[in-house]
């Protein structure tokens, strides 16, 4: 359906930063009715209850069974839901120590960024969808607001990421090969078993017999037999015995029968072997720059999450039940 896809994204978005699961330690109770507190800030059991609600909206909608409760597969959704709510406290604070803020009239235009672009505009279909999948507009237009934040975040966090001309350069150099494409060469073949059924081709051929003909009626190799047995080889991508004699014979030569783990070929070049070519570096440029900055602001991204998770050490407690394995055994981080 068009919306989880949409919302997909939107979670998407937000996942480019959970990196770190939660945790954390925390001597601070967590007040009735929550499943967790990050830095005094509740998470509610109905905030949980939601999320969960529209998760199993999700797998209805995908004919997925959901898990059922108590099982291991519930209790694995179910933590993973809370250290997603955690987390998306977490970076709203941070969002509010580094100053970044969403207006209403941002989610408002995101909002209806998508109305438009998925639903061309029409406010029943939206609405409809939006019920379907579990989502208020209120709770949409909250999701809406943790994907725009996300991306200022990562913008912020990322925003001093480089990669110079001499940084493609050395990558370039380091993985050459995969710039280069190696010798190749069209040419055609006859597989069969034996060397007997080898010979009597190979002198049918002689005799002036049509190779697509008799590769198309006695040739074992299914990925070339329909086309008349035509294929491109490239330089080191087959058997050695079938590549010594393809790339040696001159074009329209029949060769004898060769013998590989895969039987017996006769083997026919179509035309001359094209040349190894290495694409130039300044045709490839702009794509390794591209590639590089973006791993570069993977890793700043990832440093990042780690300095929250430190910031957040000890500010993070659960109710009963619902700590993350790492932390299910700290008593300090449970209530009774």
């Amino acid at each position: 359906m068009k919306l989880i896809r949409t919302l997909a994204l939107l979670l998407a978005a937000v996942a480019l930063l959970l990196f770190v699961s939660a945790c954390g330690g925390g001597s601070d109770d967590v007040a009735k009715g929550s499943v967790a507190a990050v830095d005094g800030e509740d998470i509610t059991k109905a905030q949980l209850d939601d999320l969960l609600a529209r998760v199993k909206k999700t797998y209805d909608s995908n004919k997925r069974p959901y898990p059922k409760a108590g099982s291991e597969e519930y209790q694995a959704l179910q933590t993973q839901a809370v250290a997603f709510l955690v987390q998306r406290v977490e970076y709203d604070h941070e969002a509010d120590r580094l100053g970044l803020t969403v207006s209403q009239k941002e989610i408002a235009d995101r909002v209806a960024k998508v109305k438009q672009g998925v639903f061309k505009g029409n406010q029943a279909a939206f609405d409809k969808q939006l019920k379907d999948q579990g989502y208020t507009a209120a709770t949409f237009r909250d999701d809406v607001r943790t994907q725009i934040l996300s991306e200022k975040l990562s913008s912020r966090v990322a925003k001093d990421v480089k990669v110079t001309d001499a940084d493609a350069q050395k990558y370039y150099t380091q993985n050459k090969q995969q710039y280069t494409t190696p010798e190749s060469r069209l040419v055609r073949h006859i597989l069969v078993k034996t060397k007997p059924e080898a010979t009597k081709i190979y002198d049918e051929l002689r005799a002036g017999a049509d190779f697509a003909k008799l590769a198309k009626e006695k040739s074992l190799d299914p990925g070339s037999k329909n086309r008349g047995g035509e294929l491109t080889i490239a330089r080191g991508q087959t058997v050695a015995p079938f590549e010594q004699t393809a790339f040696l014979l001159p074009v329209k030569a029949i060769s004898r029968p060769v013998k590989t783990e895969f039987g017996w070929h006769i083997i026919q070049p179509l035309a001359a072997v094209k040349a190894a070519k290495t694409t130039p570096f300044s045709k490839v440029k702009p794509g390794i720059r591209t590639q590089l900055l973006e791993q570069r602001k993977q890793e700043s991204l990832a440093n990042w999450a780690q300095g929250v998770k430190k910031r957040f050490d000890g500010k993070v407690s659960y109710a009963e039940g619902y700590a993350p394995p790492e932390v299910a055994t700290t008593p300090s981080t449970t209530t009774g």
